[in-house]
């Protein structure tokens, strides 16, 4: 069987962990070489598939690259710029794959939703924001349905933050609390206007669970649909697809953390207003952002979009 090498650039930080753990799942799929910041020369725990793999410096002028299919960026961002000229020194037909905001507005880069978009055809990928991956799973159905702005109310857990220490993921100051922040204009606000609608306003909060996404959105539609009606349009427009899942009851994090799916659900309706409120649900370290690195890989190699995720 013809195995695909990964390369991963950030491989210690949350996100990288959970690619790792879907590459091990994987049957076409290896991390080949794995970067790190801070733990250069030591073993990767995660590595199942190569236990012999150690972390690699990620230091540009010493930067240790080798003959991988792909290469993974799960950095923060702002900072995949000088790798990804690093790397296109070295194999100027590397395909690249960005986890961070940096490219999403980038028309060089092919800016892929998996579930939203066509099959890759480019060589260089940048994956969708969490909270705008969310965003973009309620519109998708309705986009054409609706009247004026959108407003959306997202909580992410503190993992969203990154493992660098800042007030977003400080657990003294997040303990039994709440805290809102960009409040206007917020990354992924612009990312979704970008891509899909330009009228939205998003309000992001942490709180003090680790990981997961809870989104509400409230809609005004063109024409009055009902609760159960809105349900069928989202079951009708997913039917296909084994990640997103539709249902009646309200969505919870309990029932996405550490899983690859989306939920979208608590679907209520005022006939009279013509406003129509749900929620979605995902895990912000997976659906958010390492599940879609996988299907996106797939989807560069000609595989199922789902193929190591779903058994």
């Amino acid at each position: 069987m013809d195995i695909k090498k990964i390369g991963l650039l950030g491989g210690r930080g949350y996100v990288g962990q959970e690619i790792f753990e879907l590459v091990n799942n994987h049957p076409k799929l290896s991390i080949t070489s794995a970067y790190s910041s801070s733990q250069e020369g030591q073993s990767v725990p995660g590595a199942a598939q190569n236990n012999h793999l150690s972390y690699l410096s990620m230091d540009l002028t010493n930067l240790e690259l080798s003959d991988e299919d792909a290469y993974v960026l799960a950095l923060p961002n702002g900072q995949s710029n000088s790798y990804v000229d690093k790397i296109l020194e070295h194999n100027p037909e590397a395909i690249l794959l960005d986890i961070s905001s940096d490219h999403r507005f980038n028309a060089a880069w092919e800016y892929r939703l998996p579930e939203l978009s066509e099959p890759v055809s480019a060589t260089k990928i940048s994956n969708p924001g969490c909270y705008a991956t969310a965003m973009q799973l309620m519109l998708a159905p309705l986009v054409d349905k609706i009247s004026g702005p959108v407003n959306f109310f997202g909580i992410s857990g503190y993992s969203g933050a990154g493992a660098s220490p800042n007030p977003r993921n400080d657990k003294e100051l997040l303990s039994n609390n709440i805290l809102a922040y960009s409040m206007i204009n917020h990354l992924h606000e612009q990312e979704v206007k970008h891509q899909m609608y330009k009228e939205i306003f998003f309000t992001p909060h942490v709180a003090e669970f680790f990981r997961g996404i809870h989104m509400t959105g409230n809609i005004i539609m063109k024409d009055s649909m009902s609760a159960d009606d809105a349900k069928r349009v989202f079951q009708d427009f997913y039917t296909d697809m084994s990640l997103i899942k539709v249902q009646h009851p309200t969505p919870d994090l309990q029932q996405v953390r550490g899983t690859s799916f989306a939920l979208i659900g608590g679907f209520e309706a005022d006939i009279n207003s013509k406003r129509l409120t749900f929620c979605c649900t995902i895990d912000n370290l997976l659906k958010g952002a390492a599940t879609q690195a996988v299907q996106n890989l797939n989807s560069v190699f000609g595989w199922d979009d789902n193929l190591g995720i779903i058994e």
